[in-house]
């Protein structure tokens, strides 16, 4: 066992857990969970049976990761942010074969007690504000606010928000790293320096 784990943790036996992860106080990870290198779990996390979570990935207190989410390497959750899996779930309808897939694409932040409506794809660096509710896809390094979640802005992947239009066409370099990135049809790029 190359993690760290409280004693207060539950991991089912078949759980996948990679190097270097820390899992703390009352955390329960199912046994077909799917958990990669560095990742840090923190009080209270549930993680589901059918979840992937790539390598470094912090997930902050009190999280559930349902069935059918799959976050790629470097998501952070925010404390008490909320996965769901069920689009229009009651308590007397039998739906788990209903589950939707939820993604969350590499470097995206999730900010504290967010929502993320099942079915979505969460882009590459993109960046939910706290208490955001996303009932659709969210394009990568786009700046997500409000109820229901609208687009405001664009953030670099070190986390400040660029100065660009929403639509249209610019570039500018992230004051912060100095990497450089492009607007084009409504899309923003990265560049790579040559």
């Amino acid at each position: 066992m190359n993690y760290t784990v409280h004693p207060s943790a539950i991991i089912d036996d078949g759980a996948s857990i990679g190097d270097g992860c820390r899992i703390w106080h009352f955390v329960h990870v199912c046994a077909g969970a799917v958990i990669g290198a560095e990742v840090s779990l923190g009080q209270n996390v549930f993680v589901g049976n059918k979840v992937c979570i790539g390598n470094q990935c912090k997930i902050q207190n009190n999280v559930s990761v349902y069935d059918n989410v799959v976050l790629e390497d470097g998501v952070f959750c925010g404390p008490s942010m909320v996965f769901t899996n069920v689009y229009n779930p009651r308590s007397l309808i039998e739906r788990k074969s209903e589950y939707r897939d939820t993604l969350v694409k590499r470097g995206a932040t999730l900010g504290a007690n967010c929502t993320i409506v099942c079915g979505v794809t969460i882009g590459a660096f993109a960046f939910v504000g706290a208490g955001a509710v996303v009932n659709k896809d969210v394009p990568a390094y786009a700046l997500m606010v409000g109820v229901p979640a609208k687009q405001i802005g664009w953030m670099s992947e070190f986390g400040e928000q660029l100065e660009l239009p929403l639509r249209g066409e610019g570039s500018q370099r992230c004051p912060y790293s100095g990497a450089s990135y492009v607007l084009v049809d409504n899309k923003l790029e990265k560049v790579e320096a040559k």
